[in-house]
């Protein structure tokens, strides 16, 4: 359902920032598959570079791994949000992926152009990077937390994993006083 519009969106991405595609080039063939629960998105590689979908199911030369939380942060080109990332397959595949995401920018001027004329575009993408763009982000990024805590629990409040982590220390020190238990009665003499 979002695999088709996100392919046309990397693609006017990619198009945008031709030295992306010839790097992409070299791994014709290949497929990526990035999971961002609860959705799944794979794409293959064509040899020119763009890129078209693939089935999740199908295998995957790289898979990225990305809880929901780390989107906002992402979007923000927090570099410590790439480390808790989870990856696996293709090493020299997932390094360029990274590069990539660190490194591919929209042109919302160009794009923008089509619309309002190239002077009106350059202004307006301006004032909008002129505004408190990280507050924004901030907003959105509390906004989503908030929805995937309480609107759609998919994420767990900081006291939800607190309360959970006491209860695992609890059943831990339980587990450990049985088995000195069961020790004490197995090494007890007969008689007693």
């Amino acid at each position: 359902m979002l695999v088709q519009p996100s392919v046309a969106v990397l693609n006017h991405l990619l198009l945008q920032n031709n030295w992306a595609l010839r790097r992409l080039a070299r791994f014709a063939g290949k497929t990526a598959r990035f999971d961002i629960a609860p959705f799944s998105f794979a794409y293959t590689i064509f040899p020119d570079g763009t890129l078209c979908s693939a089935t999740p199911e199908s295998s995957a030369d790289a898979v990225c791994v990305i809880a929901p939380s780390l989107l906002p942060r992402l979007a923000l080109h927090d570099e410590l949000a790439h480390a808790d990332i989870q990856s696996t397959g293709d090493a020299a595949l997932l390094a360029e992926i990274f590069f990539l995401s660190r490194n591919l920018h929209w042109d919302a001027a160009e794009d923008l152009s089509r619309v309002t004329g190239d002077i009106a575009a350059e202004r307006i993408v301006q004032a909008v990077q002129s505004q408190q763009l990280g507050a924004s982000a901030i907003n959105l990024a509390h906004a989503a937390a908030e929805y995937w805590t309480e609107e759609r629990p998919l994420l767990a409040k900081p006291q939800q994993i607190s309360t959970f982590m006491q209860q695992v220390d609890t059943l831990r020190d339980d587990m450990a006083r049985l088995e000195q238990r069961i020790k004490r009665l197995s090494v007890a003499p007969e008689g007693k």
